[in-house]
C-alpha cells in the first residue's frame, strides 16, 4: 500500500509504502486504542451513573451486585455447612476422647470424678436451620475450650502413668537369679556354719559358680566392695530409701555410681565371704531394716521359695530353717 500526503500550501508531498506485516501491525494498533477508549468510557460512565443515580445504570448496577452478593451467598452457604458438618464430627471424636479419658483415669489412679464431663444434652429432632456465622463461630470457641481442657487432662495422666511405670521399675520384683528357686528363706534358721538359732536376713538362691545376677530392679550403685560376711557385695539405692543387697559374687561388674536397669547383670554368682558354697544371698531393705525378699518377688510372679525341711524344723519348732547350705 502506498500513501502520497500532499501539503498544497508548501507545495510538496510525501510518500508512504505499507508493506503487509506493517499494515496488520497497524490495524492491531488502531484496534488496541479503540478498545482502551471504549473500556474507559464504559467505566466512567457506569461509575458516574451509579454515583449519580442515572436510572438505566443505576439499575444495570444493582442487579450486577446483587447476582455478585448472591453468588458469594451460596459460596459461604456452602462452606458454613460443610464446616458445621466437620465440627458435629468433632464434637462427636470429644465425647469419645471423653469416654477414653475415664478408662484411662482408672489406670492412672485418678477418681472419675477429677474430670470436667461435658453437659449432657439429647431430644427428638424437630426441623432443622442453616447455622450462621456467629452461632458457628460460638461452637468452635466452646469446642476449643473443650479441646484444651482435654489435652491439659492428658498430659495430667500421662505424667501420672509415667511415673507409676518408673516407680513399678523401681521395686525388686525381678528374680535376680533366673530359673532358680530360693533356697534358704527370710528369717529364723539353723547357722550352716555355726549350728545355733540366727536370723536370716535375706534369700539364698543355690546356683553354680558364674552364673549371672541380675538387678531385680533400676536403680543406682551405692556400693560394690568386698565385705568380711558377704564377700564381693554390691548395694543398689532404688530411692524412696529402698536398697537392695547382692552377697557372695565370684565376680562384679558395675562400680559405685553406675546406673543399672532391671534385669541387668551385675555380678556372677560364687561362694566369698561367709559361706558354705556357690550360692547369691539377696537382700531387700527398706530404711535400713531388712525386709522379706520373697514378698517383693511373689508381687513379681516371682515362685515362691521353698520351705524349711522337717528335719530343722523339728530342731526349731515353728522356725523355718534352710534346706540348703549356704548364708
Amino acid at each position: 500500500m502506498h500513501l502520497i500526503i500532499t501539503d498544497a500550501r508548501l507545495a510538496r508531498s510525501r510518500a508512504i509504502h505499507l508493506s503487509g506485516t506493517r499494515l496488520i501491525l497497524a490495524g492491531l494498533a488502531v484496534s488496541l486504542c479503540l478498545m482502551l477508549v471504549a473500556a474507559s468510557l464504559y467505566h466512567w460512565v457506569f461509575l458516574k451513573g451509579a454515583r449519580e443515580g442515572w436510572p438505566i445504570v443505576g439499575s444495570l448496577v444493582r442487579l450486577v451486585v446483587k447476582d455478585e452478593f448472591a453468588e458469594r451467598d451460596r459460596f459461604m452457604r456452602a462452606n458454613l455447612d460443610a464446616m458445621a458438618r466437620r465440627v458435629g464430627e468433632m464434637q462427636a471424636r470429644m465425647v469419645q476422647l471423653e469416654s477414653l479419658g475415664e478408662r484411662v483415669l482408672g489406670l492412672a489412679g485418678m477418681a472419675p470424678s477429677d474430670i470436667q464431663k461435658v453437659d449432657a444434652r439429647g431430644g427428638a429432632l424437630v426441623g432443622a436451620r442453616d447455622m450462621s456465622m456467629e452461632q458457628l463461630q460460638a461452637t468452635l470457641d466452646d469446642l476449643e475450650k473443650l479441646t484444651n481442657q482435654r489435652v491439659d487432662l492428658m498430659t495430667v495422666l500421662e505424667s501420672r502413668l509415667f511415673d507409676q511405670h518408673i516407680r513399678k521399675k523401681m521395686i525388686p520384683t525381678h528374680a535376680p537369679v533366673t530359673g532358680r528357686t530360693a533356697g534358704s528363706a527370710f528369717g529364723w534358721r539353723v547357722d550352716p556354719i555355726t549350728g545355733q538359732s540366727a536370723l536370716h536376713t535375706g534369700l539364698d538362691f543355690q546356683a553354680d559358680t558364674g552364673t549371672p545376677i541380675l538387678a531385680a530392679a533400676g536403680g543406682v550403685v551405692v556400693t560394690q566392695e568386698f565385705h568380711p560376711a558377704y564377700g564381693n557385695m554390691i548395694e543398689v539405692d532404688h530411692g524412696n530409701q529402698l536398697v537392695t543387697r547382692y552377697a557372695h559374687a565370684s565376680r562384679t561388674l558395675v562400680k559405685r555410681g553406675d546406673i543399672v536397669r532391671r534385669g541387668q547383670k551385675i555380678a556372677e554368682v560364687g561362694t566369698t565371704g561367709r559361706s558354705t558354697g556357690p550360692h547369691l544371698h539377696f537382700e531387700v531393705l527398706v530404711q535400713g531394716v531388712f525386709q522379706d525378699p520373697q514378698k517383693f518377688l511373689s508381687a513379681g510372679g516371682t515362685p515362691a521359695g521353698a520351705q524349711v525341711a522337717a528335719a530343722e524344723s523339728a530342731v526349731l519348732p515353728g522356725l523355718p530353717a534352710a534346706t540348703a547350705p549356704g548364708r
